[in-house]
């Protein structure tokens, strides 16, 4: 029993000839639970590319069963790339030479408590926040590799470009002007209504601008699914606050280094619409937030 979608030559085996089922049968009726039970509008399914072809026909079938009404329901496949070895190959699982993800991970957290050790950390943060730390460091990263690379290519497991462990510090050093303000004004609602963002500075207008297009990024993300752009625009961030933190000072101390004399209410408004953009980021990246670093 096949379904053939229009103008196309391969046909969806919904029963075989020997009574069997298939992967065309398992698809095809956990579509029907999603749309028909769980009521649902918008049905994504993330695998390799190598998958397209049959998504595709699985779609064409469930639009002429009626299963699928286009001005109801929303159907993607999100493709992704496959992982090549230094060889050039496919990675294939059953052989046994894949690095299990366990192994990555315990790798992570070693290497990531070696490098926090070695910038004297462990002597700053209590042991909680050198574990939260050292977690937040290594899945981070190794989400943030995965995820910055565009989903449609093949790529080789190397680690280039920005890191998460960029974008997190970013992060902290927010955090720590909120914490040295915390004794001098609290962040409210009154606060925040009663300040008026200046961006009078050069680099305090290239950061406002950056995060003004978050709401098109998360638009451009909604229909392309290539979170890659995402990545690119939280790195695009990290680096606006960077040239904002050395150029423009939030908070100005007495000559010597202890007791805050001036704090620029503006500029800390603008740091903390960072980190919340930054928040929201990580959120959708699954990067877990970490304060002190």
């Amino acid at each position: 029993m096949t379904c053939m979608g229009e103008n196309r030559g391969i046909p969806l085996t919904i029963v075989k000839s020997d009574g069997g089922y298939t992967y065309d049968t398992s698809d095809m009726a956990a579509i029907k639970q999603r749309i028909v039970e769980e009521k649902v509008d918008w049905l994504i399914y993330v695998t390799d590319s190598g998958q397209a072809t049959h998504f595709q026909t699985i779609f064409a079938c469930s639009e002429r069963t009626g299963l699928i009404n286009k001005e109801i329901h929303r159907v993607d496949h999100v493709g992704f790339g496959v992982v090549l070895g230094e060889d050039g190959k496919k990675f294939k699982t059953r052989s046994g030479d894949t690095v299990k993800l366990t192994a990555l991970l315990d790798e992570g957290l070693q290497r990531s408590l070696a490098k926090l050790k070695e910038k004297g950390r462990h002597e700053q943060l209590t042991p909680e926040e050198l574990k939260i730390a050292q977690e937040a460091v290594t899945y981070g990263c190794i989400k943030y590799a995965d995820l910055s690379h565009n989903r449609i290519s093949d790529y080789m497991l190397d680690d280039k470009g920005n890191t998460a462990v960029y974008l997190l510090y970013a992060y902290t050093r927010i955090k720590s002007i909120a914490r040295n303000c915390a004794e001098h004004f609290k962040l409210s609602n009154d606060l925040v209504q009663a300040t008026t963002i200046a961006l009078d500075h050069e680099k305090e207008w290239n950061l406002a601008k950056v995060l003004f297009r978050f709401g098109d990024v998360l638009l451009k993300l909604s229909k392309d699914f290539l979170l890659n752009h995402l990545c690119d625009f939280t790195y695009e961030i990290a680096t606006a606050f960077a040239d904002f933190y050395d150029k423009c000072y939030c908070i100005e101390k007495n000559k010597a280094g202890g007791e805050i004399i001036k704090i620029n209410h503006s500029r800390v408004l603008l740091a903390e619409a960072t980190a919340r953009v930054l928040e929201k980021c990580f959120h959708i990246l699954g990067i877990g937030l970490v304060e002190k670093m």
